[in-house]
């Protein structure tokens, strides 16, 4: 969570319709919240990764502003730039994103300028608050929402969690054919650059860059697959993978609560943070209704969903 303050005396968004103004015992007031009741739910089309579309985050705000979430799920920053230049400017009203891939969203003329002032900016933890990448040139363009750590997923009968605190467990004899990869580079090869000692991963050298490719590729006989979002659960879920690479506890947590004998932690080497933000994007129709979706999420309520 970025939001600070307490969720103590927060107020809900969703005191709607509290009462109703009945005359001439009620003939005249029914019509009116019928057709309050009956209106077509504005859709607000999301680009997002998996679940930030789902009914237990957004929910409640569907029904407190009459709107319906319409999802567009991907997998990996280079998949969202896709879709999005494959789409009519104005198609996306929201866009969620990795921090490092804000800063091509703008490049490209994807996303619009933000006031800050409509946000709860000055709730964030210092550090937050003028976050690398959401800002150029003194202007905002996404607001930050959730982040985390990416590190060592592992299967907890074959792997104790003294061998999975190192990245050089993915080289292990017991693990041939069970190292599954999350199925986007980066993150991956974020892994392996740690481990080969380069303390900031993706700002190395020529000859850091040829030494990590050999060591990834030495990894080859131990993977067993790369796997989508869908196939990454699946796979620790049922051990066809023992140790997954790329990944962190915002699966291997809901897979642990289901039952599934998984966990994560963050190597000796360090982890990787992976960092989430809203924004709006370019030409949407529905401009304010998604600065609210962005006001709601980054609320002490919203964030208890997020």
């Amino acid at each position: 969570m970025t939001i600070k303050k307490s969720l103590s005396g927060v107020r809900t968004r969703r005191d709607l319709l509290k009462g109703a103004t009945i005359l001439g015992g009620g003939a005249l007031a029914m019509p009116f919240l019928s057709r309050l009741a009956f209106a077509e739910p504005v859709e607000l089309n999301m680009l997002a990764w998996y679940g930030h579309a789902e009914p237990d985050v957004v929910a409640e705000f569907e029904a407190a502003n009459n709107v319906k979430f319409k999802p567009k799920y991907y997998t990996g920053g280079d998949n969202m730039l896709g879709l999005i230049a494959q789409s009519p400017p104005g198609t996306f009203d929201v866009i969620l994103s990795d921090a490092e891939y804000v800063q091509q969203l703008n490049a490209a003329g994807y996303i619009e300028e933000l006031d800050p002032h409509d946000y709860p900016l000055d709730d964030y933890f210092p550090e937050f608050q003028k976050f690398a990448g959401h800002w150029q040139d003194g202007k905002l363009y996404s607001v930050f929402t959730r982040f985390g750590f990416l590190g060592v997923a592992y299967n907890t009968e074959a792997i104790t969690e003294k061998e999975a605190s190192t990245y050089n467990v993915y080289w292990a004899d017991k693990l041939k054919g069970k190292v599954g990869h999350f199925d986007w580079h980066l993150p991956n090869l974020g892994q392996v650059s740690l481990l080969n000692g380069n303390a900031s991963p993706y700002d190395i050298n020529a000859s850091a860059w040829s030494a990590l490719q050999e060591k990834t590729k030495s990894l080859r006989p131990q993977i067993g697959g790369f796997f989508d979002y869908g196939g990454t659960f699946s796979s620790l879920q049922n051990g066809q993978m023992l140790a997954m690479a790329g990944i962190g506890d915002w699966i291997t947590g809901v897979l642990e609560k289901s039952g599934a004998k998984v966990r994560s932690v963050i190597p000796e080497e360090g982890g990787l943070q992976w960092t989430e933000s809203f924004s709006i994007g370019k030409g949407s129709s529905k401009a304010d209704l998604a600065k609210k979706w962005i006001q709601y999420i980054t609320s002490a309520k919203g964030q208890v969903k997020s």
